[in-house]
């Protein structure tokens, strides 16, 4: 299985957001699979440091790049410098501000639309035609259950996860004919330093390592347009999408969003 991967995917992959947490954690799901990682984050110390457990410890061939896909014009001119053989891109890099909507700046507002939906839009758009060419690949964008309905005190962040779960699928029927598969991961929480950071209270139900949800997100590549890690979080996934009123559902997800600060 791990050579159909790496033949599909392989023999580099890009991942976005990959200086820690669950961008990391693919990193290292990648790695272990065999497939070269080019690795993009803002911060180049954690990059270059991470980058070296990986050549270590897999033996696989790591580049990173420090970059901020939150500047116009970033994420596209980085996809035409590329040289290598790209099969699989990982779009995780995100930006979330809590708070309540009137209070949080416009500028933070607006960095939320550019670094989960702007970046995501253009690093797949760029990158789509060169896999059509190969006739085989994969992009994940990672979603989260929070824009399954509206998410107060998250709520820029749970729209732009919407944003990425509807395009995931609309690109998924697209492409697939041509050998490429996409797929949205609609996690729910996750125990990363960014949400341990965040959370004021209690864990929430059903949070998941970042290494359990990358494994099941790439397990599920190319089976299904969208995919919820976790047995209770696709319990929870379907009784707020399905089951629920959409009244009920946004309340419900709010007693959630508001131990976040």
């Amino acid at each position: 299985m791990m050579k159909v991967f790496k033949t599909t995917y392989g023999p580099w992959a890009l991942v976005a957001g990959a200086s820690e947490g669950l961008g990391a954690a693919f990193a290292e799901s990648l790695a272990s699979r065999g497939i070269n990682l080019i690795l993009v984050a803002r911060r180049e110390p954690q990059l270059l440091a991470f980058a070296e457990v990986l050549r270590d410890r897999y033996g696989v061939t790591v580049e990173t790049h420090a970059l901020d896909l939150a500047v116009p014009g970033a994420a596209e001119s980085f996809i035409r410098g590329l040289h290598h053989d790209v099969g699989l891109l990982i779009c995780n890099a995100a930006y979330s501000a809590v708070g309540l909507f009137q209070e949080v700046p416009l500028t933070q507002l607006q960095q939320i639309l550019s670094v989960n939906t702007a970046a995501p839009l253009a690093l797949t758009r760029e990158l789509i035609p060169r896999l059509i060419k190969r006739g085989r690949g994969g992009v994940v964008l990672m979603s989260s259950l929070s824009g399954g309905q509206g998410s107060a005190n998250i709520a820029t962040y749970a729209a732009t996860k919407a944003f990425n779960t509807v395009l995931a699928e609309g690109l998924w029927q697209e492409l697939g004919s041509q050998g490429i598969d996409v797929i949205a991961s609609c996690a729910g929480a996750i125990r990363t330093p960014a949400y341990q950071s965040a959370q004021k209270g209690a864990e929430a139900p059903g949070i998941l390592s970042a290494h359990t949800v990358a494994e099941e997100t790439l397990g599920a590549l190319g089976k299904t347009p969208t995919v919820i890690p976790g047995r209770l979080n696709k319990v929870v996934g379907f009784l707020m999408r399905r089951l629920l009123p959409r009244a009920t559902a946004i309340r419900l997800m709010s007693k959630s969003t508001k131990e976040l600060q």
